[in-house]
């Protein structure tokens, strides 16, 4: 048992000090899936997929004329 309190512990101590262990470790857990993800995403840009389910709707076309006059003036009582 104290075997592996001491593994664990120098284990620990590494990742907390020693940044080029703590990479090491990021690209074991992580780092792979990572990459393939931003390949993935990569690749579907290059061949010009949109996103799933995200459509954009183009605006109208813009009248320089207006036809709004300005608004209403309403009355209204501070309440305290």
């Amino acid at each position: 048992m104290k075997i592996v309190f001491n593994i664990l512990l120098i284990f620990f101590l590494l990742i907390a000090f020693v940044p080029m262990f703590r990479r090491f470790i990021f690209h074991l857990l992580v780092g792979r899936q990572l990459v393939k993800e931003q390949k993935k995403q990569y690749q579907a840009y290059k061949r010009g997929q949109s996103h799933e389910g995200v459509r954009v709707d183009k605006s109208p076309p813009n009248n320089d004329r207006s036809d709004f006059k300005g608004g209403e003036y309403v009355d209204y009582e501070e309440i305290k």
